[in-house]
């Protein structure tokens, strides 16, 4: 596809380097030279230096020829501009705003089709939230991700001695775990260079203490297959917030819906003042450094369920984490922009590194995938992917309809973990077998252990031409 991204931030930056890895043509506008310079010097595109709500940018970027336009700049007038050029003097077929102000993101989609020609709207500050609050939810996991409205949900946990699976062969899972269908869909172990590597999951595959499980399985199951591989945390009630800044104001107006009590730290005068006014009353909000030890002991850090560092600043969030782990917080989060720091702290003290970028991805690349894709997320950190696909077509025109998994030429390591068949109430979640028979309007989901193997996946799902 040809592509044509506005803004060459962390956000635009992240986009480009996950699609030019997939083959695509990308284009960067950006308004600062130098960053487009580096850009190119590292990754395989074009830049074009200028502003982007200018038809004649987007002329010079290749706009009459572009597939897709994807806007994301800081600022949401100018994404909203663009779009609407792009759509009313190029043509575009497919156009996505980042859109950062709340206000756009309620019910907005119909209206900004309407007026500025936007097809989608992407808020990494809103999918960061979304994605911190299911930890909130389920504390032992590393991740949980929603497939088919969320009838099915992706979980990533770290296996501990004393979790009932652990130790034991894959094709024991039946018998010491019955009731519960799940599938295994990958395993990632510390080698003896203190490397990951994928582990096979078959059924002599034996699970062992450390390792890291994808598991698929119905979502009203999650907590009892997260019982299974270690044991189940206290519910976290206790939250301490370092980071008023937009994710930290969504995610602290979300816990104020529920059963929590929690502090925000920011370091910003003004921002505490805005952040007390928007929160409830008895919501604590403390002028302060999020670093400071003597503060965050005598705010009792050590009876902390979980601490999120959520400030813009890696090298803060990064300290303030290890030293909340040290002084006796149960579990930490660090929110973390550079790839090369999250690549850095994952695995050491720090339980959770996120990267807001790779949050949003799987969105984006829901629009740029091919076939009937409804869901796309990203997983470690870009090198894997889990996506959820509609099997279209008849045994005639298709590739999956009405063939068993066992007879699906799949790409090595790629998983089919579940089926959702049917609609709404009367949907059923298969957790399929070898002799499973797959059928139109199926919603598949698919695990692809490398993002090279992802257009093998595409190309098995597409539709022939015999189907009308």
């Amino acid at each position: 596809m040809n592509i044509i991204i506005l803004g060459a931030g962390r956000v635009g930056e992240s986009v480009a380097e996950n699609l030019v890895s997939e083959q695509n043509d990308i284009t960067v506008v950006d308004t600062d030279p130098d960053r487009l310079h580096a850009m190119q010097d590292r990754l395989d595109l074009r830049g074009v230096a200028g502003n982007g709500i200018h038809a004649a940018v987007l002329q010079s970027a290749g706009a009459p020829d572009a597939d897709m336009l994807i806007a994301c700049t800081s600022l949401d007038e100018t994404n909203l501009v663009a779009c609407k050029i792009a759509r009313e003097e190029f043509r575009i077929p497919r156009t996505i705003a980042r859109l950062r102000a709340p206000e756009f993101q309620l019910d907005a989609e119909p209206r900004l089709r309407q007026h500025f020609g936007v097809d989608a709207v992407i808020c990494p500050e809103e999918s960061v939230t979304r994605t911190i609050h299911k930890l909130v939810e389920y504390p032992e996991a590393l991740q949980v991700l929603e497939f088919a409205g969320g009838r099915v949900s992706l979980i990533a946990v770290r296996a501990i001695t004393g979790g009932p699976l652990v130790g034991h062969i894959i094709s024991e899972l039946p018998q010491l775990a019955p009731g519960i269908d799940m599938r295994f869909v990958a395993i990632y172990r510390v080698n003896e260079r203190g490397l990951d590597e994928q582990i096979v999951c078959e059924g002599a595959t034996r699970l062992q203490p450390g390792d890291e499980v994808f598991v698929l399985a119905a979502t009203r199951d999650i907590r009892r297959v997260l019982d299974t591989l270690r044991k189940r945390d206290s519910p976290v009630r206790r939250v301490m917030i370092a980071g008023g800044g937009r994710v930290g104001l969504r995610l602290a107006r979300q816990l104020a819906r529920g059963d929590y009590r929690f502090k925000v730290i920011d370091a910003d005068a003004k921002r505490c003042h805005y952040l007390a006014a928007q929160l409830p009353p008895d919501a604590l909000v403390l002028h302060a450094d999020s670093t400071d030890e003597e503060l965050l002991e005598h705010e009792g850090v050590a009876d902390t369920d979980l601490f999120l560092a959520l400030t813009s600043d890696d090298e803060d969030n990064i300290m303030g984490c290890l030293l909340a782990k040290r002084m006796g917080a149960r579990r930490v989060l660090a929110l973390i922009n550079r790839r090369a720091y999250a690549d850095l702290v994952q695995g050491t003290q720090i339980d959770i590194a996120l990267s807001p970028s790779q949050t949003v991805i799987g969105e984006l690349l829901t629009h740029v995938r091919r076939g009937d894709v409804v869901a796309v997320y990203s997983l470690r950190r870009g090198a894997a992917e889990a996506l959820e696909t509609v099997a279209r077509g008849d045994r005639l025109s298709s590739k999956v309809v009405g063939r068993r998994i066992e007879a699906l030429k799949l790409p090595a390591g790629a998983q089919i973990g579940a089926l959702v068949r049917g609609e709404d109430d009367a949907a059923k979640v298969i957790i399929p077998h070898h002799d499973t028979v797959i059928e139109r309007d199926d919603h598949v989901i698919v695990f692809v252990p490398h993002k090279r193997l992802v257009r093998e996946v595409e190309r098995l799902f597409q539709v022939g031409l015999t189907f009308l």
